[in-house]
């Protein structure tokens, strides 16, 4: 099943500092979420710092899927996902909260922000978080697609009713044909059996 766990946006630099970051990890134990917290936040320092600015990359560890894009300010965008989330979606995702970051906080406001000030600032980011639990939901070219598939199914379906229901009208028009030549036989002897009663 796939599975967002992180939307998170970072600044590189030395150290790395995580601006803003949403989680999601109701599929874990609670038990388990205080160390899959620590592992998904030095994941995502360890995958920003090693992707150069301007670059856009995937790296996988422990059935984890990082995406990220990096923009030549140093701003960077994570989303960690399960290995089988769709790429497209991922990155079309990470432009969004890019663009929306830069929107919402100037770079000169970065120094001081932190995960618990851009939650109170930023609520839309817990929102793109559950939203993008389906990927069909959270891309345009996604749901396009879907409603395609559903379409050609439809269109299969109805291609299938047609052909049978032409079947039955090769039936009705080999019986009309039966029928002709039955109504002509019964005309004659009906003209025959008329033409004796007649005055």
């Amino acid at each position: 099943m796939v599975k967002v766990f992180c939307m998170a946006v970072a600044e590189k630099g030395d150290p790395v500092r995580i601006l803003a970051s949403e989680q999601d990890l109701s599929s874990f134990s609670f038990f388990q979420r205080g160390s899959i917290t620590e592992f998904i936040n030095f994941f995502t320092k360890t995958v920003v710092q090693r992707t150069q600015a301007g670059q856009r990359s995937k790296i996988e560890e422990n059935n984890f899927l990082a995406h990220i894009h990096t923009l030549p300010s140093g701003l960077a965008t994570i989303l960690i996902t399960s290995p089988d989330y769709p790429t497209r979606t991922a990155f079309s995702l990470l432009n969004k909260l890019s663009d929306e970051f830069r929107e919402k906080f100037p770079q000169t406001s970065w120094a001081t922000l932190n995960p618990v000030v851009a939650s109170t600032k930023w609520p839309e980011l817990k929102l793109h978080l559950t939203s993008s639990q389906d990927p069909a939901s959270a891309d345009p070219f996604m749901r396009v697609q879907r409603e395609l598939d559903e379409t050609k199914i439809v269109m299969y379906n109805t291609m299938e009713s047609l052909l049978a229901r032409g079947e039955k009208l090769d039936d009705l028009v080999a019986k009309s044909e039966e029928l002709s030549s039955t109504s002509k036989t019964f005309y004659k002897t009906a003209k025959k059996t008329n033409s004796c009663c007649g005055y």
